[in-house]
């Protein structure tokens, strides 16, 4: 009888599109987030994604020192594979953005695929109540904001952290995201195999309907063969059916507070601990296992610790 097929779950803890006014879980001062990483560590993420946030008012920020109060932690602590952001938050200009990962090294970083638009607007319509005075303009300003990736961007982290060894979780927001992959695939600028991370259901890119998450996956089947891994976040409500989807697919998850507040209709999840756990409820009752660290090391062809 084969083994049972090893899915690798990535957890976002904090991120930049939610707001502090939005969870009182939502990790916001480095301590917070070091326990919220290591929490989802101990639940089964093989990897964990991370964002600082000003731990004053919880706007986001890409200040290599912040990385530095809980990454140390966070190694102490667990072997999970460190995942540091490149996209930080859309108001950032690029040379911000890549600061972290360049000071940090770390095994792995995020990188967007493509300058798009990224409406948080509509979130005002549910959180009218705002805590922190950078909440309201920060969304309201989306309706009027490209978050800017363009070649050139994508160009200069790849170069830059070419010397560190560092590998990507490559943000795809929509299918043309995969094309652009696929172009500095043929420039060997990254080098299989390629870590495909589908974006569903962010106003401004590809929706999650069942027919946006399998179009997803048929474009990277066709564009790059055996040589990348799959797998896929949904935004608020849409996490757990998008991650199911992919499950059934044969690709790997992506959860955490970062891209869902939720636990349920209307329920907050406590911690991003509380998601690991539930993706991997459903990981096993496929009659599948969560990969280790180590196992999505090698899956991923990392540089290891």
């Amino acid at each position: 009888m084969p083994a049972p097929r090893k899915v690798i779950v990535t957890c976002a803890v904090t991120g930049s599109i939610h707001t502090p006014s939005m969870s009182p879980h939502l990790p916001i001062t480095p301590q917070e987030i070091a326990d919220a990483a290591i929490g989802a560590a101990k639940a089964g993420a093989s990897i964990v994604h991370l964002h600082a946030r000003d731990p004053r008012d919880g706007s986001p920020t890409q200040d290599p020192a912040l990385f530095g109060e809980f990454l140390p932690k966070i190694m102490q602590a667990c072997d999970v594979v460190i995942n540091i952001t490149t996209g930080g938050a859309p108001t950032m200009p690029i040379e911000e953005r890549l600061q972290p990962a360049l000071r940090h090294a770390p095994e792995v970083a995020s990188l967007n695929m493509g300058s798009m638009n990224f409406g948080l607007y509509p979130m005002l319509n549910r959180f009218k109540e705002l805590k922190h005075p950078w909440e309201r303009p920060y969304l309201e300003g989306s309706a009027d904001r490209v978050f800017k990736n363009t070649f050139k961007d994508i160009e200069y982290i790849l170069a830059s952290c070419a010397r560190n060894g560092t590998r990507f979780e490559i943000e795809c927001y929509d299918i043309g995201h995969l094309y652009t992959a696929a172009h500095f695939l043929e420039r060997r600028l990254i080098e299989p195999p390629l870590f495909i991370q589908g974006v569903f259901g962010l106003l401004g890119g590809i929706g999650a309907h069942p027919e946006d998450v399998s179009h997803m996956k048929r474009t990277a089947d066709r564009l790059f063969g055996n040589q990348f891994l799959f797998s896929v976040l949904g935004a608020g409500r849409n996490q757990m059916p998008v991650a199911t989807q992919s499950l059934l697919m044969g690709g790997n998850v992506r959860v955490g507070l970062e891209d869902s507040l939720w636990d349920g209709p209307g329920k907050l999840a406590e911690s991003n601990a509380m998601q690991v756990k539930r993706i991997r409820s459903i990981i096993e009752a496929m009659s599948l296992e969560v990969a280790t660290p180590d196992e999505a090391r090698a899956m991923l062809k990392l540089k290891g610790r």
